[in-house]
């Protein structure tokens, strides 16, 4: 073998006894007590252990530049616009270079899978694209990221933004997103996504249904066309700020629908609680969809990130922990089974909300796992413990110490 990580708490089973984990060739190859082996060791003792944290939805492209945007006018965030207004500006080195900044957070915060979403028009035309496919091969031993181009300026008014979808699909983006209640025609900009992930055989994931009420929902089409193409557990979608503007009786019935349909749901805590209800200047709604009502009403739900230090959240790092911690306060979410599932988004349903047929702490599986300061998934995130270790295919590659008290 070539690693052991020893007394290892595994989240999927944190009430059961620590164990060895076994690895050679990049693969974990056992899983057992007391594992008999002579190899290089890594004692995790009796820490929390997963197969990485999975981040299903975050914008690298255009992270790192509230520096350079236009500032706010009021109460109204004009996000899209203030980041059109920059992004011609945007070069290969500098997507590269800031994109960059924010996935070593992403790493350092243990995240070993991710789903970037990617927009592509013609203030920016292939340039982003081009900067974070080679961030893709250049933080291959870190991480594994998959790319979903998509929209976000409008489409059936937009030929250009069309013409650049397809060629990002034909280079190799094996998702496709969509924006659209930035499209005069939201209909068509779905049925087009719709055709274009038939065409190209790609999975679906859209930015969906952000509002102040629950009016005009574009997740009854989303639903409809699913079904209607057979793609369920391959269309998701994220934000679903309506949902949280919704009677409970409706919300539960709504919630069935989309679990019935087979579409997944991203919240993103950050960038509904900083963009929702500033129609209002008192009694601010919070916007956040409740993640756990729906699992509970069998949705797959994840939490993610979305945007760190641009108009839309000009905060952020990158900490998908500190995203579920967020939730659970603003949904006020408690107990250690609901907290269990808040955990969950950000591991075992995330990875399966991107179809990760290898994801996860089982014999065979790549050896991506990171070790948490916690024991177990409840204290993680109710203490956003941070990571002890990493590994990506059985290679260490972040270290972070506990910190010292330096009593006198």
């Amino acid at each position: 073998m070539d690693l052991i990580v020893r007394n290892a708490r595994l989240s999927h089973a944190p009430d059961g006894p620590a164990v060895d984990i076994g690895i050679d060739g990049g693969r974990i190859v056992a899983i057992e007590s007391a594992l008999s082996a002579d190899a290089p060791e890594h004692d995790a003792g009796g820490c929390l252990v997963c197969g990485g944290l999975v981040e299903t939805h975050i914008h690298l492209d255009k992270s790192n530049i509230i520096d350079r945007c236009p500032p706010e006018q009021g109460r109204d965030a004009n996000s899209m616009q203030r980041v059109a207004a920059v992004k011609q500006t945007f070069t290969i080195e500098d997507v590269y270079q800031r994109a960059s900044r924010t996935l070593e957070k992403c790493i350092r915060h243990g995240a070993t899978r991710m789903r970037t979403h990617l927009e592509l028009d013609g203030g920016v035309e292939m340039r982003s694209f081009e900067a974070i496919e080679k961030l893709r091969h250049d933080f291959g031993w870190a991480i594994d990221i998959e790319v979903c181009v998509f929209p976000q300026e409008g489409l059936t008014n937009n030929p250009r933004a069309d013409a650049l979808l397809v060629e990002g699909l034909k280079r190799g983006a094996r998702v496709i997103g969509a924006a659209p209640n930035y499209d005069p025609d939201h209909a068509g900009q779905i049925h087009r996504i719709f055709q274009l992930a038939r065409e190209f055989d790609v999975d679906i994931d859209m930015h969906l249904d952000s509002g102040n009420s629950p009016e005009q929902m574009d997740i009854h089409l989303v639903c409809e066309l699913t079904e209607k193409y057979q793609l369920g557990g391959r269309v998701a979608v994220g934000h679903m700020c309506k949902l949280s503007t919704m009677p409970p009786a409706q919300l539960r019935a709504l919630a069935r629908r989309i679990a019935d349909a087979g579409v997944a749901v991203t919240v993103l805590p950050a960038t509904e609680l900083f963009m929702m209800g500033r129609d209002q200047d008192f009694g601010v709604r919070r916007g956040v969809a409740d993640v756990n009502l729906l699992v509970e009403h069998g949705v797959n739900c994840s939490l993610s990130t979305n945007n760190v230090l641009n108009p839309f959240t000009p905060f952020g790092d990158a900490s998908l922990l500190r995203m579920a911690n967020l939730q659970a306060n603003v949904c006020q979410i408690s107990g250690a089974g609901r907290l269990r599932e808040c955990f969950a988004m950000l591991t075992e349903r995330s990875a399966r909300l991107m179809n990760l047929k290898d994801y996860g702490i089982k014999v065979g599986n790549p050896a991506d796992i990171v070790v948490l300061d916690a024991t177990t998934p409840e204290q993680a995130v109710a203490e956003i413990c941070h990571p002890l270790a990493a590994f990506k295919r059985g290679q260490r590659t972040v270290t972070r110490p506990r910190a010292e008290l330096h009593r006198p």
